[in-house]
């Protein structure tokens, strides 16, 4: 009788991160009917564990209450419908708690022998039967002391999502562009065609239609070059690097290039960290460029660039700010995208390219809006 009241809340808790899972699973890959029924499901289960705590208590008798037995049974169900393996931990004990973990671990209850990482509540991930997984652990308090429901998470399927959605839209986005660029040189060459075959032919018109179609061309080459720059980032070397030496390199530069932009640059004096120094370079003019052209699009104040590097906790951490109008709110989630800009002129190039800089790192590149537009590029320590 006790192991069966124990059990009940047990299998509510898998069954709301079964529904967590599903959820962001469905999330992620926009599957919009999956995500109202783990939703529902969530919400179902969360009134039957509110109801079970404040409805009076039932009289002592020989049985266990149907209805408890009967949610037990409806959650078993819900378990095994879920596709994320379910495990539950007690001590030293793990048992499979849904078919997905029976299957994965080749067992219809405990699993032995039980891998040291699940079992290690600092372990944040798992590799068995040669794949890794990620543990979600939820500590089940009204089940006693030491028991806990873990989700394990396919790190690579989610891997393969995540490079199947980047693949198509950068397929998208370059087939765009192409579009966009030869539409108009396909237009030009027709209008050269006709030019060159009236009978009044005019040398100024046709020169000035070749000249534009040249210029075009151009455009849709350096695009071209761009990509090709994008998709052939070499693997970083790491090595020591003065951190202001490097700022101030990037400083006189920054006045060479753009000397009615103030620039403040606030960084300690003997901060050394290893990282690939040319990349990294490009990065943070990529990021400066982008401040400069923000801060100075409104001529009525005079544009401000800050350019801030500090060591801490999450690694070196390299703030480029501008006193620009921001970014505007539809264009906030783009950004990064290769190829997207806001500005007339921009290839969109600058800011995915210093992202991937970044990542190659195993760093970040974040964006803060806010009265300063703040770029942070982290560079974890390696």
């Amino acid at each position: 009788m006790a192991y069966r009241r124990a059990l009940v809340p047990v299998l509510n808790a898998a069954g709301l991160l079964a529904c967590g899972a599903a959820g962001a699973t469905a999330l992620r890959n926009g599957l919009w009917g999956l995500l109202v029924g783990a939703v529902l499901v969530a919400i179902w289960l969360g009134a039957l564990h509110c109801w079970r705590i404040l409805r009076p208590l039932p009289v002592a008798g020989p049985a266990a209450p149907s209805s408890e037995v009967g949610h037990a049974i409806v959650l078993r169900v819900l378990l095994d419908a879920a596709p994320t393996p379910l495990l539950g931990i007690e001590g030293i004990t793990v048992r499979a708690l849904n078919r997905a973990a029976r299957q994965h671990f080749v067992t219809d209850d405990r699993i032995l022998p039980v891998p040291a990482e699940l079992l290690d509540r600092g372990a944040s991930h798992l590799r068995h039967e040669g794949r890794r997984w990620r543990i979600d652990r939820v500590d089940v308090t009204d089940a006693g002391a030491g028991r806990m429901v873990v989700a394990l998470i396919d790190i690579e399927q989610e891997e393969r999502i995540a490079e199947a959605r980047a693949t198509a839209e950068l397929i998208h986005v370059l087939g765009h562009e192409l579009l966009n660029g030869l539409a108009p040189i396909v237009s030009l060459a027709e209008s050269g065609l006709a030019a060159v075959g009236m009978a009044d032919r005019d040398p100024a018109l046709l020169s000035e239609i070749l000249g534009t179609l040249a210029r075009r061309a151009e455009g849709l080459q350096r695009f071209t070059e761009a990509y090709r720059a994008l998709a052939r980032l070499p693997e970083p070397s790491l090595r020591p690097v003065s951190v202001r030496e490097l700022a101030e390199d990037l400083a006189r530069l920054f006045a060479g290039r753009w000397p009615g932009v103030a620039l403040s640059v606030n960084l300690p004096d003997n901060l050394s960290w290893a990282f690939d120094r040319d990349q990294v370079s490009q990065a943070i003019w990529a990021l400066l460029q982008n401040a400069t052209e923000a801060a100075s699009a409104n001529p009525d104040r005079p544009a401000q660039v800050s350019l801030r590097a500090r060591g801490t906790e999450a690694g070196l951490e390299i703030e480029v700010g501008d006193n620009g109008d921001g970014v505007p709110a539809d264009s906030v989630d783009r950004i990064f995208r290769p190829f997207h800009s806001t500005k007339p002129d921009g290839t969109g190039i600058g800011l995915s390219l210093a992202r991937q800089i970044a990542h190659a790192h195993g760093g970040t590149l974040a964006f803060e809006p806010g009265p300063i537009t703040v770029f942070r590029l982290v560079l974890p320590e390696r």
